[in-house]
């Protein structure tokens, strides 16, 4: 299993420390200090296994050890017990709530991820899965990987990664050709340019201004597919905006590169794990 990075670390630490500050009263009231245990990860429902490096590293860090029976990407069933942690019991006690915080919520990010990366293959093409900075503040980095092991593609980890103009900047520069022959100037040579647009005149000036890539932003299916015989290959081309599930095979279908989804951080809802003594 892959270490933890230093800032993973930093997350484990300040997690436990919100749920230690004051110790674990009803442990240290009913349970020996020598007591010695075991227990066990079962999936409650149909999951996408995340965060199980996070899950372990909280579980060491009370003196447990702690194993998963498959590796994150992996489906599991509902009523698989999946993983096992043993050690003294006030440390299993004392980890659990923490460890289940990361392994639910970042599950959830995968699982929600290969529902809509299912849902895009459906559609036929090559359409692929991206994500967004829409990230729990600090989490980003866990939730990207989560969402590597759902089956999508990370967009931007940070504002320096690539440049990306959104509306806000196409207002502030008086156009979207202006955004990007600015962009094209200033930025560094290693850096693609993307830039928004809403309408097939949008599109023509950024391709003319020298986008790599164009979002086309909350377009219809009928735009998107027009937008794609238009482009000819000539840009990469992003969809984004009210995307659903059922709405990803006909957006597949359009031809477009790639589907940016807010929802699969910002919206994920955390899957239902339980840890139970053996």
């Amino acid at each position: 299993m892959a270490r933890l990075s230093a800032h993973a670390e930093r997350l484990v630490e300040l997690a436990l420390e919100e749920d230690l500050v004051l110790g674990d009263a009803t442990s240290e009231a009913t349970i020996e200090a020598a007591a010695r245990g075991a227990a066990r990860f079962l999936a409650k429902e149909e999951l996408v296994l995340a965060g199980s490096a996070v899950a372990v590293h909280v579980f060491e860090r009370l003196g447990c050890t702690c194993r998963f029976d498959v590796e994150d990407g992996a489906r599991v069933a509902s009523g698989t017990w999946f993983g096992r942690a043993e050690g003294p019991v006030r440390g299993l006690l004392g980890a659990e709530r923490t460890a289940l915080n990361f392994l639910q919520r970042l599950s959830g990010v995968a699982t929600t991820t290969r529902r809509c990366a299912d849902a895009l293959a459906a559609g036929g093409g090559k359409t692929r899965l991206l994500d967004t900075r829409k990230t729990t503040p600090g989490w980003r980095l866990l939730e990207k990987a989560a969402v590597r092991a759902g089956g999508g593609t990370n967009h931007r980890v940070s504002l320096g990664d690539g440049v990306l103009i959104k509306d806000n900047h196409v207002a502030a520069c008086g156009g979207v050709g202006e955004a990007v022959r600015r962009a094209r100037a200033r930025a560094g040579a290693m850096l693609k340019i993307e830039v928004e647009v809403v309408d097939l005149p949008g599109l023509d000036a950024a391709i003319a201004a020298g986008a790599d890539i164009v979002l086309l932003d909350n377009m219809t299916d009928e735009a998107m597919a027009a937008a794609v015989q238009r482009a000819a290959g000539r840009v990469l081309l992003e969809a984004s905006g009210n995307m659903t599930l059922e709405r990803l095979p006909r957006v597949a279908a359009t031809g477009v590169d790639f589907v940016s989804m807010g929802a699969l951080t910002h919206s994920a809802r955390a899957v239902d794990i339980s840890l139970e003594l053996a």
